[in-house]
């Protein structure tokens, strides 16, 4: 095994310090990981502490005598199928005594050694933390493609693949100190929340990068830094006003991950006589005409070669996970969630894992990864939703997919057929019925699977601008792409991922170009950025867009037309993404209009008055704000 970290209990950190790993040098043959690594006081989440280590299952383990006078007591043991794990249930009693404990292992021939595990106070306010709304805008990146603030780990000795920068499938060196060397950058921007992907250690051979194949749940990729630089990074974002959002895997890890060589149980993992990919058939959960072999490969076949695909059925690994995403929320003080392939993952246990979590923490935000066009298979998967089965997923948000794919479409073209053009995300918005709540819907043009919101709208800035004007705007929590605010494009489309994901500029020494200086932007990208950090900065004080409610308007000219409001302001948005310049036809909104005054601008900052005779110019969109009354006026 490679040693993760030696105990550091002199340096104030205790055993979290470094993450998981080796019980201390003296054990270092004996115990080899011990997860969690620590833990808190006066938590809701049961304790159960898995060893690992060679023939750690034939040990006794007890506490030291001091513990039960302290409040700490063992509540069982329990071995694994592998005589190398053992899992061990903590009691740890409400009035408890923060400190470092020994657990005491005694071998069948009666040799014994102690193994210290901290236990510390737990942060007040901790379990009341709040989490991202729809009064954040989320800014996604993916941390080796965004700066490289420290070329000293590029490489590492425990890490096997080693810095490509021009290979678009390799590592590039972009870190933890790159990112929080640029949260100001993404501050200015208006930006109030960040979701990386994940940074957790993944030590694939080739193409270990996007970090989406964990070989060590509670370790940093050394390649971005450290478990205690990951909380100052969460520290400095919060200095910042930035929530910071973790990215999480629970249905698959990397075929690396240490336990791979060695697993607690045979079905700790899905298994198959042959290589066995999942089906991709989300129907199957919710069809009730589905067969129960399309389900059981949906849900067990493997994402990829690469990433065994895990079994939440089995009770400890279903603990395992619990306490994995509690320890990462308790230990960096972090905002949110974001789970990856979320259906993919068998349901029930999954269900059971969302409410743990938010048990531990009642106001946390978890997001999942749904990628469905189908409104109603989407819809299911929001916790709360009246599911004819009865499942309820207790998922509080879901990324909203089939927005952004009317989005793309709608704006990709010219014609005005009749059902073409903005008509589309008029459909899609229609059915917001579907959904149980919308203010737990996640927004976006595109993320780090989709192809560039730039690319699919021909490199074309106005029609960039109409697709940010839209995210700024519409229903739900926002989330933007690094890099689209300035029009990012691919190095190459047909490479797929690896050119799409392309790297900040100005993130490595001796970039040619600066992007993280607004200042020095030029052309497309200067114009694009100003579009949205105006619209982004103005959004962070405006409840109308947080809270407010939709009102829209049909027409098949490919425009569109929409309010937000409440009782006391609303904005208006008019899109005209066609070829040529239109009239606002303002009597047709009376319903509103008549309680509006004192319009202004958004993007100008001129006052406003509105009349059919206003005209938006050709692939642009007009937003004005308003204020309300109960008292209808005219404007």
């Amino acid at each position: 095994m490679i040693p993760i970290f030696c105990m550091a209990i002199a340096n104030g950190e205790g055993i979290a310090a470094q993450g998981s790993g080796r019980a201390s040098d003296d054990f270092a043959t004996r115990v080899e990981h011990i997860e969690p690594p620590s833990w808190w006081t006066q938590m809701n989440t049961p304790l159960q502490v898995m060893f690992h280590g060679t023939g750690i299952g034939d040990c006794t383990v007890a506490l030291t005598a001091d513990a039960a006078t302290k409040g700490v007591a063992i509540g069982g043991t329990h071995r694994a199928e592998s005589p190398n794990y053992l899992f061990v249930d903590i009691a740890i009693a409400p009035d408890a005594e923060a400190g470092t404990y020994l657990f005491r292992f005694t071998d069948p021939q009666g040799k014994s050694f102690d193994i210290p595990y901290e236990i510390a106070e737990r942060n007040a306010g901790s379990r009341e933390r709040k989490s991202f709304t729809t009064a954040d805008l989320i800014y996604l990146l993916m941390p080796d493609r965004f700066a490289d603030g420290d070329p000293s780990i590029d490489a590492t000795d425990d890490t096997a693949e080693k810095p490509k920068r021009n290979s678009f499938f390799g590592r590039h060196g972009g870190d933890l100190q790159g990112m929080i060397d640029h949260l100001d950058y993404i501050a200015g921007l208006g930006a109030t929340a960040v979701w990386a992907t994940p940074l957790l250690c993944d030590d694939e051979p080739r193409a270990s990068y996007h970090g989406y194949a964990c070989s060590d749940y509670y370790r940093i990729d050394p390649r971005f830094g450290t478990n205690e630089l990951y909380r100052e990074y969460v520290r400095q974002a919060h200095a910042h006003g930035l929530k910071v959002i973790m990215d999480i895997v629970t249905n698959h890890c990397g075929i690396a991950h240490w336990w791979m060589r060695d697993l607690p149980f045979a079905d700790w993992i899905h298994r198959f006589d042959t290589y066995t990919q999942t089906n991709n058939v989300f129907s199957a959960n919710m069809d009730p005409n589905a067969s129960q072999y399309d389900l059981r490969i949906q849900e067990s076949g493997w994402f990829d070669h690469s990433m065994p695909d895990m079994n939440l059925d089995n009770p400890y690994l279903l603990q395992y996970f619990k306490q994995w995403a509690v320890w990462w929320i308790e230990y960096a003080s972090l905002d949110g969630l974001r789970v990856d392939t979320y259906p993919y993952n068998e349901k029930i246990p999954m269900s059971e894992w969302c409410r743990a979590v938010r048990a531990e923490y009642p106001e946390i935000n978890i997001v999942g990864e749904c990628w469905t066009g189908s409104i109603p298979q989407l819809a299911y998967w929001q916790g709360g939703n009246a599911n004819k089965d009865g499942f309820d997923s207790h998922l509080p948000s879901i990324m909203d997919f089939p927005l952004q794919g009317a989005i793309v479409e709608a704006l990709q073209t010219d014609v005005m057929q009749w059902n073409n053009g903005m008509v589309k995300v008029y459909d899609v918005l229609s059915h917001d019925f579907v959904y149980h709540d919308l203010s737990r819907m996640m927004i976006f043009l595109g993320n780090h699977d989709t192809e560039r919101i730039a690319d699919l709208l021909h490199r074309n800035p106005a029609r960039v601008k109409i697709a940010l004007t839209l995210l700024a705007t519409l229903r739900g929590i926002p989330q933007i792409f690094a890099g689209d605010e300035q029009m990012f494009v691919s190095a190459n489309r047909k490479s797929g991922h690896g050119g799409l994901r392309v790297d900040f500029p100005g993130g490595w020494k001796g970039d040619a170009r600066n992007a993280f200086d607004p200042a020095g932007l030029r052309g497309d990208a200067a114009e694009v950025y100003a579009h949205a950090s105006r619209l982004f900065n103005w959004r962070k004080n405006k409840p109308v867009i947080h809270s407010g409610r939709t009102l829209h308007f049909l027409s098949r000219d490919n425009t569109y037309a929409f309010f937000r409001y409440d009782d006391t302001d609303a904005v208006f948005v008019f899109v005209n993404n066609s070829g040529s310049a239109k009239s606002v036809p303002w009597s047709h909104y009376a319903e509103l209009t008549e309680t509006l005054y004192d319009g202004r601008n958004v993007l100008t900052g001129r006052t406003v008055t509105m009349s059919d005779t206003v005209k938006v110019r050709a692939r642009t969109a007009l937003v004005v704000e308003f204020k309300r009354t109960t008292t209808p006026k005219k404007n």
